[in-house]
């Protein structure tokens, strides 16, 4: 497309995991999977090179042109994240989180429980380098996917941790439909859909 945004390949998977680590350096998500800022930053990269694999198979991945911004989407159908999904992955899952897994099979299990249950499909990760946020590479990157998906009739889910996405989330046409919060004192997320 001529929008400066490309499909991402495999060797692109070490730039948009560290892209990601930075972008959710702060995110309410990621640090109660994660508390020890240190600990942090070093499993955070790891986490998304593990979803960045993930999404290959049924979904989309898309990086600007200068590597300012990602977004990882997955097709109708491929939203949830089974045990069976989970058994290839399961050494890096353990590798990434360690003593924290249950707080990440806490957080995945909710965020399952509130997807839409018809057909859609799931803009699972966006991020945009925090030195290049605010000058519009975030935008382009997701209105590259909805443009790219527009043919499919389909809405569009997001959920998102920090409250400060959701007046960018809804300026791109996602209106608000549900708040919750993971039990056993995990995050609030707001549950965001396009029509």
């Amino acid at each position: 497309m001529s929008d400066g945004v490309r499909v991402a390949g495999n060797a692109d998977r070490a730039r948009i995991a560290t892209l990601f680590a930075r972008a959710f350096a702060d995110d309410p998500a990621m640090a109660f999977l994660f508390p020890d800022v240190a600990q942090r930053a070093k499993r955070t990269p790891r986490l998304f090179g593990t979803l960045f694999d993930g999404d290959a198979l049924g979904g989309m991945r898309l990086i600007t042109q200068g590597g300012e911004a990602a977004t990882l989407w997955r097709g109708p159908g491929q939203s949830q994240t089974g045990l069976l999904e989970l058994l290839p992955q399961a050494w890096p899952l353990l590798r990434t989180f360690g003593l924290g897994l249950g707080r990440a099979l806490a957080v995945s299990q909710a965020i399952d429980a509130h997807l839409p249950k018809t057909p859609h499909w799931y803009l699972h990760i966006a991020g945009c380098d925090p030195a290049a946020q605010g000058k519009g590479h975030g935008g382009i990157a997701i209105r590259s996917g909805l443009a790219r998906i527009t043919g499919s009739g389909l809405p569009v889910y997001l959920e998102t941790a920090n409250p400060k996405n959701l007046g960018f989330y809804q300026a791109l046409g996602f209106d608000l439909t549900d708040t919750w919060e993971v039990p056993r004192g995990g995050p609030r997320f707001w549950s965001l859909l396009r029509p």
